[in-house]
């Protein structure tokens, strides 16, 4: 017998700062290295060393581009790893994007925080810079979905395709014949942009995301919710911004935006879609057809019908644009990126309607709003908050309590040890009580840097 230790370096206990840790006879490797959001107590942990042996580390396996499945690459180099960073091509594509993106993001805060004096270090240092990020991306080794890959003479692991977002996975880790199922993000069965996940057939060890482990999303009409507050944005000659992810939920919006338009449901209002990021999200999706719903002319008329922001400066041009119009803007928790522009100037303006869209983790901008804040924190600065806030849930890219039920389902076996992770205390809980009680499974909810051993 063999054991192999894991460690949970994130995603435990909270959604975000997916990592985790695998240390076998043969090889030591890490399933995802992403970063913490939200919750200042939670952001303060990415500047702390993680307690491994980062020199010892062989590889880094994605199971998709997300900053909390990625954005702590950088750092990791900083403490040493030389190895290979392996993933979905598309899934490599997404996640230099979001580290360049993140870094520049990074860097500009650092340098605007020196320059205003509104931060409690000297100097304020940025996470990592564009020139680690780009260091980070040289170890990228891209594999074929849906291939077992050999990492030693018993190690090997193939990726399954997951939705959620482009390129994304679950991961199936072969150790000594036993296999761990990593679920990364799993997306929904019905989706605009991308086809139903694919489900495990077999799982020794499974780790399994929660973040709607206690819910359901709500039916929601979201043409017709989209539609009424289009028209009533045009109708108080006020501007709807959505603050977006970048990577498929902004894509997904400037699909459904112009599908309302094909079929005379708004009219031609202007809409600006600002977001670099997602800008360059939208050549992955023209590079990689095969993972996901467009055809091309489909994906070209929805670029042709929205107006794509470049420059900062096109930034301030939009906001001082007098008519009535729609803005998607990065980030989706409100938590950097462009919306903290337009917000600054709009929050406090009563014609102007924020729609939230997804997730909201706590402790972030998005979910102050979505509690009802009466002001919010930009900059260094409180602005008051006269916005109407709008919410869908449904449009989440993630799989709710009975899309994550429905895709255990497919397992032929009973996994010896189900670990729930990437969930809040009261979703992994709720979770949990449901697994027992309809599978009668060994679930466990680990702790941040909890270690396990497992005999193999």
């Amino acid at each position: 017998m063999n054991t192999v230790k894991i460690q949970f370096l994130g995603a435990s206990g909270t959604v975000t700062g997916s990592k985790y840790y695998v240390e076998t006879p043969e090889l030591n490797l890490m399933v995802d290295c992403g970063m913490f959001q939200g919750l200042k107590e939670l952001r303060v942990k990415n500047w702390d060393p993680l307690p491994i042996n980062v020199t010892q580390l062989d590889y880094i396996l994605l199971t998709h581009g997300h900053l909390d499945h990625t954005g702590y690459l950088p750092r990791l180099l900083k403490e040493g790893f030389k190895g290979k960073i392996l993933g979905t091509s598309p899934t490599l594509a997404i996640t230099s994007i979001i580290l360049k993106d993140s870094a520049k993001i990074h860097e500009e805060e650092a340098e605007k925080a020196n320059k205003e004096g509104y931060s409690k270090h000297d100097p304020a240092l940025p996470f990592y810079t564009l020139k680690e990020a780009e260091r980070t991306i040289q170890l990228f080794s891209s594999v074929e979905n849906d291939e077992w890959v050999i990492l030693s003479s018993n190690v090997r692991f193939r990726t399954k395709y997951n939705g959620h977002i482009i390129g994304a996975t679950f991961i199936e880790l072969e150790i000594f014949e036993k296999r761990f199922v990593f679920s990364g993000d799993v997306g929904r069965t019905e989706d605009f942009l991308l086809a139903p996940p694919e489900r495990p057939e077999w799982a020794d060890y499974l780790f399994i995301e929660s973040t709607y482990g206690n819910k359901n999303h709500p039916q929601e009409d979201v043409e017709a919710i989209l539609a009424q507050l289009v028209n009533k944005t045009i109708h108080q000659k006020g501007n709807l911004i959505i603050p977006s992810f970048a990577v498929e939920r902004l894509q997904s919006l400037m699909y459904q935006i112009w599908m309302l338009y094909k079929k005379n449901k708004i009219p031609n209002i202007p809409i600006f879609v600002d977001s670099p990021m997602g800008n360059n999200v939208l050549s992955v999706f023209e590079r990689f057809p095969t993972w996901h719903k467009l055809s091309l002319k489909e994906y070209h008329s929805m670029c042709d019908h929205v107006n794509i922001i470049s420059s900062y400066k096109e930034t301030w041009e939009t906001i001082d644009d007098p008519r009535p119009k729609i803005v998607i803007a990065g980030s989706g928790m409100v938590t950097g990126g462009r919306v903290l522009t337009y917000l600054k100037q709009l929050i406090d303006v009563e014609s102007t309607i924020v729609l939230l869209v997804g997730y909201q983790a706590e402790g972030t901008r998005g979910k102050q709003l979505l509690e009802g804040a009466h002001e919010l924190k930009l900059f260094g600065k409180y602005y008051p908050v006269k916005a109407k806030i709008e919410h869908l849930e449904s449009l989440s890219a993630h799989a709710d309590q009975s899309g994550l039920l429905h895709w255990v389902e497919a397992l032929k076996n009973v996994p010896e040890k189900v670990f729930l992770v990437h969930g809040e205390p009261t979703a992994l809980d709720t979770f949990r009580s449901k697994l027992v009680y309809e599978h009668n499974w060994q679930v466990h909810i680990p702790k941040l840097y909890e270690t396990i051993e497992l005999m193999v």
